[in-house]
């Protein structure tokens, strides 16, 4: 069973489970603002990008999460990934910078 490492919890959850729901059902908030503004899991809105450690399957060049990244805020190139489309397949750790959409 994986265990995602964020903040100061461990979590263990299933393989295959989406990043967002295990933080979330653990009561971790991937948001730094209210959760409602979200667009809840569909990839679109940007809050929920975090920084990942661990196997993670890579973001697909023409998929919603690559758009998202590639604009602003966001910087395709600063290694940042949804928790919304990211599968957990082994231990993760887990980091969430500061600003509305984690960027900063």
């Amino acid at each position: 069973m994986p265990v995602v490492r964020f903040r100061d919890e461990e979590i263990a959850c299933q393989e295959g489970a989406l990043l967002r729901d295990v933080l979330l059902d653990a009561g971790c908030s991937v948001h730094n603002g209210p959760r409602a503004v979200s667009c809840h899991g569909f990839g679109t809105c940007g809050t929920c990008a975090v920084r990942v450690d661990g196997p993670v399957e890579p973001a697909t060049p023409e998929g919603r999460e690559a758009w998202r990244l590639d604009f602003p805020p966001h910087d395709a190139e600063d290694g940042r990934r949804l928790a919304c489309q990211i599968r957990v397949h082994g231990d993760l750790t887990v980091e969430k910078d500061e600003g509305f959409w984690g960027q900063q």
